[in-house]
């Protein structure tokens, strides 16, 4: 097992826990994002960035008033200026705490969710439920160019800005790759996803762009700080006047997470649930 960072010293990730069998806010941990922020330079209060970070839940349930089981799919926004994540099996540990608890209503499910999770995470998170077979959960392609077919030689497997160069030409474009790893900094458990790249500036070479980014592929490290990694090296090194950088990370638990950081002003193309999701 991998070295557990201070931040995750009492975390249930990685640990055998038993599945609650009542409601318990008490499960989320939270954890502080300036831990890994630090090392890249980002400064709290003065983010160079905004964004969120969009869960899916696909284990969703409650016992409505009369006892009968309801079942949803949970899509939650946390912005990226809270202070706090919340490590991934806390919030599957909590989810599962409302299967054998009564609610009188959607409603009151969601807003038990949305105060719960925005104390855990210090600021305000949207809860959506939707039916199992919603149209708004299909899957879909992400937009742009895929770097993935390109015919390139790779030797590292660690993040490196070196393979970061630019062009003179100015360009706008989305490039996007579904070659993206990296691991679980606690379990070593692979994290599988797609990321895609939104920007306008110098032209990045192609080449150099998917090495840099398969050499993610034995970092150790949460979703929303591999996003925030390639944000700022793509800043540093890159100096697009516009930058998006969004993942969609494959399920894993029942969850999954999509985390997007983006210069003022740029949103992510929606919807972008994908088919490995």
């Amino acid at each position: 097992m991998a070295h557990r960072p201070d931040t995750l010293e009492h975390a249930p990730l990685g640990r055998d826990s038993a599945y609650p069998e009542q409601y318990d806010v008490g499960l989320l941990y939270p954890i502080p994002r300036a831990a890994n922020r630090t090392p890249l330079g980002i400064e709290e209060g003065a983010l160079p960035f905004e964004g969120e970070d969009e869960w899916h839940a696909f284990e969703v349930s409650w016992l409505n008033s009369r006892g009968k089981p309801i079942v949803a799919v949970a899509r939650f926004r946390l912005p990226a200026s809270s202070p706090n994540l919340i490590e991934s099996k806390s919030w599957k540990l909590y989810l599962n705490s409302f299967n054998q608890s009564r609610f009188y209503s959607r409603q009151e499910v969601m807003e038990t969710m949305a105060n719960d999770l925005a104390v855990a995470a210090g600021a305000e998170v949207s809860v959506e439920l939707f039916d199992v077979d919603a149209s708004e959960l299909s899957p879909q392609q992400l937009p742009g160019e895929c770097l993935d077919d390109l015919d390139i030689a790779v030797s590292d497997y660690i993040p490196s800005s070196a393979h970061l160069t630019v062009g003179e030409a100015v360009v706008e474009e989305t490039l996007y790759s579904h070659l993206l790893k990296s691991n679980c900094p606690v379990t070593g458990q692979p994290d599988w996803g797609s990321v895609l790249i939104r920007y306008q500036g110098p032209k990045i070479d192609r080449e150099g762009l998917l090495r840099y980014l398969i050499g993610f592929r034995q970092h150790q490290d949460f979703h929303e700080h591999c996003v925030e990694h390639i944000f700022t090296d793509l800043m540093t090194h890159a100096k697009p006047t516009q930058l998006l950088v969004l993942a969609r990370y494959v399920r894993r638990g029942g969850l999954d997470i999509s985390p997007w950081r983006a210069t003022p002003g740029l949103t992510p193309p929606t919807p972008l649930r994908l088919a490995r999701q």
